[in-house]
């Protein structure tokens, strides 16, 4: 996975966006994402820009930085790209990963099972996006990775503004069945295990 300081800021300013910390709807500036980053300007401007590929930040010309609002119509439009296209990469991931990339999903799920145990909704959310990334790495299909990327993370948004208390260890518990599917290198049970996850956290 990338450890570029302009992908460290990225991950550290989408952490804050995914977890509420920056408001839906909320001005910054970008002297403030520097800060909050904790990296330099040329980082935090690569973080920006590609922030605001994905829909979580808007460049508003003579006002500033956006940070994205949360639309009622959000949920129904990412889980429809999930629905369709995380199965199949979780299916192709099975195949496709490395050995470095299967130990890796295994330590996610580790992390998860440890914030399960504690009650700790953001480092799950850190977890899960360590788990994204690493599907990302090791899925053969950019094409999917791509579209799959925006989506992943506002899906996260959105379930950490809803999400019941209650309903962390179920989408932990089917996080960790799609790893040791994975793990297993059964391309068939992965893409099956995606299926339950995705619906499941569509309410399905």
């Amino acid at each position: 996975m990338q450890n570029s300081q302009s992908h460290l800021a990225y991950l550290a300013l989408e952490h804050l966006i995914v977890t509420l910390a920056l408001k839906p709807g909320s001005l910054v500036t970008e002297k403030q994402l520097i800060e909050l980053a904790g990296h330099g300007r040329t980082p935090v401007r690569e973080a920006i820009q590609k922030l605001a590929w994905q829909g979580l930040i808007h460049v508003r010309p003579r006002v500033g930085l956006q940070i994205a609002e949360i639309r009622a119509e959000d949920h129904r439009h990412v889980m429809q790209v999930r629905r369709e296209l995380e199965p199949i990469a979780a299916s192709l991931v099975a195949t496709n990963a490395n050995q470095e990339q299967r130990e890796q999903l295994l330590e996610c799920a580790r992390l998860m099972t440890d914030c399960a145990v504690t009650g700790d909704l953001p480092g799950f959310f850190a977890a899960d996006k360590t788990f994204d990334e690493i599907l990302e790495e090791a899925c053969p299909n950019g094409f999917i990775t791509a579209a799959l990327g925006p989506v992943q993370t506002h899906s996260r948004r959105l379930w950490y503004s809803t999400a019941p208390p209650d309903g962390m260890d179920r989408a932990i518990a089917l996080h960790v069945g799609v790893i040791r599917a994975i793990h297993q290198g059964n391309a068939e049970d992965a893409g099956k295990a995606m299926t339950t996850l995705i619906d499941y956290l569509s309410g399905t």
